[in-house]
């Protein structure tokens, strides 16, 4: 499955770049595939690896912030595997223009 997922510290202050840098780390040492992006971050993998990474992210976010808000959006599609660039992929092999990705 694909979880893009944002975590968002209320009350930290303008640039949370810190706190954000904090949870790639934890992401990247989860050893799932993953896409840091502008506004958050998708990861691959079985459901229970991919939501007990997102609590523990959570979790850390919490640590630093009063007050936290997590957006998760799930792709869960039967069978499917390496959809993270699969599905970026399928699309650039429909078009005739360069995509940035």
């Amino acid at each position: 499955m694909l979880a893009t997922f944002t975590i968002i510290p209320i009350g930290a202050g303008e640039s949370i770049s810190p706190i954000v840098a904090k949870v790639v780390k934890l992401v990247d040492s989860s050893n799932l595939d993953y896409r840091l992006t502008a506004m958050g971050t998708i990861v691959e993998g079985e459901w229970d690896e991919v939501l007990t990474l997102i609590k523990k992210a959570h979790k850390l976010v919490r640590r630093h912030s009063a007050r936290v808000l997590t957006s998760i959006t799930i792709d869960d599609r039967k069978g499917a595997k390496n959809r993270l660039a699969g599905k970026v992929d399928s699309v650039k092999s429909k078009l005739k223009i360069e995509v940035k990705s």
